[in-house]
């Protein structure tokens, strides 16, 4: 089973936790919204701690590095087949000033032409039931895992 390794990153607005969410580039994804948003998440390099592919990766898709309390949530499995596993840590960072890495894809399909794409074309903060709105549907339970906890503890 193929593993992704992502950053569920939360503050505190209000007494209530928003979740910072990324829309995918490219044009599969340009007029598509709903279910599409995404935690930053990829899969490791050769011999790469799972923290360590979670962190990299949400600084390759953001410019930002976090830092502090990993809190870790289960793994979901996406619809295809693909093993998520995920840490919750607070932050905060300004979605307009995040910078992603790019990809090459070719593009228009059989057109011989390769163009670049951001890997994340926009991000944003959202409160619980805007996030799951937003977000893939498989990962909807990390918001759920990730309120389950708040309210234990308090």
């Amino acid at each position: 089973m193929k593993q992704s390794y992502g950053i569920l990153l939360y503050r505190w607005k209000a007494g209530e936790p928003e979740f910072f969410l990324v829309h995918p580039g490219g044009p599969f994804f340009v007029n598509k919204n709903d279910g599409t948003w995404t935690i930053p998440k990829g899969e490791p390099n050769a011999n790469e701690e799972p923290l360590n592919t979670a962190i990299r990766e949400f600084a390759e898709e953001t410019g930002y590095r976090p830092s502090g309390h990993f809190i870790p949530l289960n793994p979901i499995v996406q619809k295809g087949g693909k093993q998520v596993n995920c840490w919750a840590v607070e932050g905060d960072l300004d979605p307009v000033k995040i910078h992603s890495n790019t990809f090459e894809l070719e593009w228009p399909p059989k057109s011989g032409r390769k163009q670049n794409f951001s890997e994340i074309d926009h991000a944003g903060w959202y409160h619980f039931e805007e996030a799951k709105k937003l977000i893939n549907e498989k990962q909807q339970d990390l918001l759920v895992q990730f309120n389950n906890l708040v309210k234990r503890n308090i």
